[in-house]
């Protein structure tokens, strides 16, 4: 009897888990190092393979096209096999990145090793180590992506998760870049000799004085900073499993079987929203063009090679500094509004960099555009749980679908950043970029000028385009979380009276 009173009682059930800042700041943690990895290669791999490895342009080209192409396909193979993961005492999606992560840090070493062989002996090397740590680096981020759904039911905790998250993931970035990135240009450049400096050795001296002087040391270095960031990797992600927990929604409408992973991807292909917010790639696409270039253009088009860590480390620094702003922002005005405002200010400084490329510009461009570059990374990942909610309010009883949202989200991500940085690659091919000369033809700074403006611009204008027509306003996201809360509320309900028939079969 005394056990049919507790059932009849109304549920005191916190239907949104309040996260504390020790679970927020793990979560974030476990982030950082994917982003000091990415920016790393982000920055650096390109001028790597061409000035250290010393592969020719055209494969330089492939190793980062191939590579992104490959994270890409996948993406969606991994969010296959997560669906069909079962849950275990850590989670579902836990044991994939504490799995594959001693893998991926020994991939990421050797994609930094120059082998002994030269020539196609190299650029099969590349492409394969880059390959094996896209395929890795998707095992982690995919489920870690996925991660802000199963730590609260609730919008805003989520969002503040996903702040803390960005944030930590540009200090991240800040990071990769101080730490791979010091020796790539300045002190290889300041090392040399005036007459190189200037162009005036010929190319089979540079090449040659690469292999045992200077770019050996830059060979060193490289791995060192690779070693590093391996380990800050293994010390990240043992913080995130300790101090994370994953939950799923214990209130969620009961199903019989969880939906198929085909019938699930069309599905989230039809969903609108879902749609509408793949535009944003292309604006992810529009910052890793100039992150990419941005080395190549600051030591060829615009004479600042002694000042780019500095500009690279203050656009950086202002991300991390204004992502709490956009945070206040968009809680204030709204993410649509705060994803236009935060996004196009980028646009005019890369322009004023591009034709007026002196110190002081560049300066206060680095400082605009970090406030472009935390708008960027904040605002599409706060949205995307808010369309994944969308869904589930369209869909109540489909689950397990989240892996799909993030895993094809990424690849649309990847694939658009492949196919833009060989392109990219490919255009300095064509316009005669020579390999370990340390000054360009005229065509390669011309070509680096339109990577760095307008080509960004163009992504960006594009991408904002179709996101105007995107649909979940906050009032529609506040809707779908009191018509949530209300399903969680049956479904407590249901699950109540079914424990009431399980206690008195008879009545």
């Amino acid at each position: 009897r005394h056990r049919l009173e507790i059932l009849l009682l109304p549920p005191q059930t916190e239907l949104g888990h309040k996260l504390t800042l020790c679970s927020k700041l793990c979560f974030a943690i476990g982030g950082a190092p994917k982003e000091v990895a990415a920016s790393a290669t982000a920055f650096f791999l390109q001028i790597y393979l061409l000035d250290v490895a010393q592969i020719n342009p055209f494969q330089a080209s492939m190793v980062l096209f191939i590579g992104k192409a490959w994270g890409a396909v996948t993406d969606p193979i991994v969010g296959f096999f997560i669906t069909k993961t079962r849950w275990t005492k850590i989670g579902r999606l836990m044991p994939w990145m504490v799995g594959c992560s001693p893998f991926l840090v020994v991939s990421y070493f050797y994609l930094w090793f120059v082998p002994p062989f030269v020539s196609t002996g190299r650029f099969i090397w590349y492409l394969g180590f880059y390959c094996l740590y896209q395929t890795l680096i998707t095992c982690f981020h995919v489920p870690y992506s996925a991660l802000t759904m199963f730590l609260s039911t609730d919008q805003k905790e989520r969002d503040s998760a996903t702040a803390y998250r960005m944030t930590m993931e540009v200090f991240g970035t800040l990071v990769g870049a101080a730490i791979q990135g010091p020796d790539s240009g300045q002190r290889a450049h300041s090392a040399l000799p005036a007459s190189q400096r200037d162009g005036r050795l010929p190319r089979q001296r540079q090449r040659g004085r690469g292999k045992t002087g200077v770019f050996g040391n830059r060979k060193e270095v490289y791995m060192i900073a690779a070693g590093v960031i391996g380990g800050v990797f293994l010390i990240c992600t043992l913080v995130m499993f300790l101090g994370v927990r994953e939950r799923d929604d214990p209130y969620a409408p009961r199903t019989e079987k969880q939906i198929p992973f085909h019938q699930g991807f069309i599905l989230v292909m039809r969903h609108g929203p879902y749609l509408t917010l793949t535009a944003a790639p292309l604006i992810t696409v529009a910052i890793q063009l100039v992150q990419s270039n941005f080395v190549l253009f600051c030591t060829y088009a615009a004479d600042l090679r002694d000042h780019f860590q500095n500009i690279v480390l203050t656009i950086l620094v202002s991300a991390v500094i204004s992502i709490p702003v956009w945070q206040w922002f968009l809680q204030k005005f709204g993410k649509k509004t705060a994803a236009f405002c935060g996004i196009t200010w980028i646009m005019p400084f890369t322009l004023m960099l591009v034709f007026i490329p002196n110190v002081v510009v560049a300066y206060v461009v680095a400082v605009s555009s970090g406030l472009s570059v935390a708008a960027s990374l904040l605002l599409p990942w706060s949205m995307l749980p808010d369309v994944v909610d969308d869904f589930r309010l369209a869909n109540p009883y489909c689950k397990g679908h989240e892996a799909i949202f993030y895993s094809f989200y990424v690849f649309f991500t990847k694939f658009a950043a492949g196919i833009s940085l060989g392109v990219s690659t490919l255009c300095l091919e064509f316009a005669g970029y020579n390999t370990g000369a340390c000054k360009q033809p005229a065509p390669v700074v011309y070509t680096l000028k339109l990577l760095i403006g307008a080509a960004p611009v163009a992504f960006i204008v594009t991408g904002l385009m179709i996101l105007l027509l995107y649909p979940i306003s906050e009032d529609v996201r506040l809707r779908n979380r009191l018509c949530l809360d209300e399903l969680r509320k049956q479904s407590i309900g249901s699950r109540t009276m079914e424990d009431l028939n399980n206690v008195c079969p008879g009545s």
